[in-house]
């Protein structure tokens, strides 16, 4: 009995199951020591967290949004994983929450954000989750600001697969034709086509586009002499027989590579050249890639 009475005891579940503040914690009645529990993780000053809910988009954006400036707006970076879009290059060691805040307003950036002074206008914004979040479009107009060409083809290309019209994309240019990104949006716009079936596979087409080589078909269908599809290419000249594949990791697993080389094999004995390049090729040699297309198309 004296050895039971000397066990320590279980800590209770934190009663904290959602973002919060200190001042939240005091009006639900609850001590300050919930806000030290080991379940709940601290992201910045005054901005709380079930630990459990860190990793979820929605729990981190409202945490954020709790302790937000009036009139701020889920943007950029954060709205882009919002909507889906996957971005190439992109630092996946930061993890802050992106927000738009009104110019006026005194705020400024912390470890879980990064805080942009910029006017948005009702149209600019949507619900997700609930919450106020810059629309697809704008979203589309604020990462020109942020990220490279090659990178903001990627996001363009997902983005007229279902979500907008390149026109609509063009609406949005002429309505903020000014300004940091203008010119990377105006070049990038006329390239973006929803066939793209990865972000790496725009990176390459756009280095493709840059080198000044014609313009490639897209997911390219190579039928057999009875008219059936045998084979899909990421990109392909058919008049010259050229086939280029971008390889992600995937084709690094034995089932897919036996099928690629079985496929390959199949193409190059139809008379086919077929390339394949890598994510180190494409950034690391990509004068070599180009090189090789420009070789292949016999130019």
């Amino acid at each position: 009995m004296a050895e039971a009475a000397r066990m320590p005891k279980r800590m209770p579940p934190s009663r904290i199951t959602g973002p919060t503040t200190r001042s939240g914690v005091r009006a639900a009645g609850l001590s300050d020591r919930e806000l030290r529990h080991p379940e709940v993780t601290r992201l910045s000053r005054d901005t709380y967290l079930p630990t459990e809910q860190r990793e979820r988009l929605a729990g981190r954006f409202a945490a954020i949004l709790l302790t937000g400036p009036p009139g701020a707006v889920i943007s950029h970076l954060s709205t882009a994983d919002a909507w889906g879009l996957q971005i190439p290059f992109r630092d996946r060691g930061d993890d802050r929450v992106h927000l738009t805040i009104p110019p006026t307003a005194g705020a400024e950036s912390r470890v879980d954000r990064r805080l942009y002074r910029l006017a948005v206008g009702e149209m600019d914004v949507v619900r997700r989750w609930s919450m106020p979040v810059t629309s697809p479009v704008r979203t589309w107009r604020d990462l020109a600001a942020v990220l490279e060409p090659p990178a903001l083809l990627a996001v363009t290309d997902q983005l007229v697969n279902g979500l907008v019209s390149r026109r609509e994309l063009g609406e949005e240019l002429a309505r903020r034709p000014t300004g940091r990104g203008c010119a990377r949006a105006r070049s990038v716009l006329p390239l973006a086509d929803a066939r793209a079936e990865s972000p790496m596979e725009s990176v390459l087409r756009l280095l493709i586009h840059q080198a000044g080589l014609p313009a490639p078909d897209l997911q390219y269908g190579v039928r057999d002499t009875d008219g059936f599809v045998v084979a899909r290419a990421d990109l392909a000249w058919p008049e010259h027989k050229l086939l280029v594949e971008f390889d992600g990791d995937v084709h690094r697993e034995r089932d897919v590579l036996v099928k690629d080389l079985r496929r390959q094999n199949r193409l190059v004995a139809a008379g086919w050249t077929v390339l394949r390049f890598t994510s180190a090729d494409v950034l690391g040699r990509p004068q070599e890639v180009v090189a090789a297309i420009h070789r292949a198309l016999g130019l």
